[in-house]
């Protein structure tokens, strides 16, 4: 597609921003949520929602080690019996889920209930045992009707977990694509990330991935360590390259509240910007010199590798099912989950309450995304990508165009040459620039009320 220059929108030489605002997982983000004192029954929510192409995600929140740059939601370790009472819990809610999603055959014309894909995060879902494993995957196909080996399932694993019986069960069962954190294969950067690994494990546990002949392997790395220099992160491209990978996922270190590095370090100045933006470049283009397609600002793929699901890693489309203390579900007006925190005993608390949780009939936690919300989060969610966001598709979801929701933002994006233009044409794409700047842009398309609902989330 010809680029040109903007037509349709303008503004004023923008100030100067900061590239590394936040990773824009999800929208709204987890901290925007709050309790919901109606507790809606999850078959209310469910009712004349399609149902035909669900998302099945599953979260396990355990880690063997807990990383310096972590804040997921996760615990180091697991007591005696733990992930037991943790997988009766998870069993207990997924009887309950499929029971509110009904079906053809409940006499009450709902639509058919499918899924379209899979997946088990964390946390490790590979700390749990090999036999842990295969309760796992029985509980999401005899209870929510999934046919594992019939839709892609992705599965994330980390190096000393990536054991070869695990592998087994995993491939057996139908996955389909394997993710591995691996951060740096420079030992003293590990160290700096607070990542205790040693290479050989880590190439042994990548050799154990391929041997098992999953066909989409996930390698992600970090830039922006401390003491990082172009020459070292080559190393840990060309470290990863050698397996050659199908998916190579490059995130830039962020230092968040109550995790290690926090505890450790103040990065925080103009100059490590710089240093991040200048790794991003030179993995970026050292990828796409092998052959990758970038998918968006973290997400390089081999051209011809399978795909995932609908809409591949996007786990933020409507009709998501989260299974786990740690995960999301998505309704078309309600996204839902149970509380959230990163300090490691707010974690403990909050996995002991799930495990006691006999109903789990009614969601407890979460933020309605109707009207302007569902508007940004459909914009934000399709402009991130490298593919951009098709003007007609968005028009024939909102009845409107996007230019004439978002004039500003879109003009200020504009000014800074973050967006391909094509007149008013077909396709709202970022450019090299934008993409670049996905961490700036992704943020500034928060709602004000999404902003001060963030803002007023007490960390734990």
């Amino acid at each position: 597609m010809t680029t040109l220059a903007p037509t349709a929108i303008t503004a004023t030489a923008p100030p100067e921003i900061r590239p590394y605002d936040a990773y824009v997982y999800a929208y709204p983000h987890k901290t925007a949520y709050r309790p919901l004192p109606d507790g809606p029954a999850l078959r209310d929510l469910w009712r004349g929602e399609r149902k035909d192409a669900l998302s099945l995600y599953l979260h396990i929140p355990f880690c063997e080690v807990r990383c310096g740059f972590c804040n997921l939601f996760t615990r180091i370790g697991a007591p005696d019996g733990l992930t037991g009472r943790y997988l009766d819990a998870l069993d207990r809610q997924a009887a309950a889920v499929r029971e509110a999603l009904g079906d053809e055959e409940d006499g009450q014309d709902e639509e058919p209930v499918r899924f379209a894909s899979a997946a088990f995060g964390g946390g490790t879902p590979t700390f749990l045992t090999a036999a842990e494993l295969e309760r796992l995957c029985d509980i999401a196909e005899r209870r929510t009707g999934v046919d594992l080996r019939a839709v892609p399932l992705s599965v994330e694993t980390s190096p000393a977990t990536a054991t070869a019986d695990r592998l087994a069960v995993l491939t057996d069962r139908g996955a389909t694509r394997v993710s591995i954190g691996v951060q740096s294969f420079v030992a003293e950067e590990a160290r700096a990330a607070v990542r205790p690994q040693r290479r050989a494990d880590v190439e042994a546990a990548l050799g154990r991935i391929r041997d098992a002949r999953v066909p989409v392997l996930n390698i992600d790395l970090i830039y922006g360590i401390d003491g990082q220099t172009p020459a070292t992160w080559r190393t840990s491209l060309d470290a990863a390259l050698a397996w050659r990978p199908e998916e190579l996922y490059l995130y830039p270190l962020y230092v968040r509240p109550l995790t290690g590095l926090a505890r450790r370090t103040a990065l925080t100045d103009r100059a490590w910007d710089a240093q991040r933006l200048d790794l991003y470049r030179r993995g970026r283009d050292h990828l796409l010199a092998q052959g990758y397609e970038q998918v968006s600002m973290r997400m390089f793929r081999l051209p011809g590798a399978a795909p995932q699901g609908p809409d591949d890693h996007a786990c933020q489309t409507d009709g998501m099912i989260g299974l786990g203390c740690g995960a999301r579900s998505y309704t078309s007006a309600l996204h839902y989950s149970f509380d959230y925190a990163v300090d490691m005993g707010q974690i403990r608390s909050i996995i002991d309450d799930y495990t006691a949780t006999d109903d789990f009939t009614r969601a407890v936690h979460g933020r309605y995304t109707t009207g302007d919300e569902a508007r940004r989060r459909h914009l934000l969610q399709s402009l991130l990508q490298a593919r951009g966001l098709p003007v007609a598709d968005y028009r024939e979801r909102f009845g409107a165009d996007p230019h004439d929701d978002f004039p500003t933002e879109l003009a200020a994006f504009a000014a800074r040459g973050w967006l391909h233009q094509d007149g008013a044409g077909p396709l709202l794409r970022l450019t090299a620039e934008g993409l670049a700047h996905s961490d700036a842009l992704g943020p500034a398309l928060f709602s004000p009320a999404v902003r001060a609902a963030m803002a007023g989330y007490a960390t734990k």
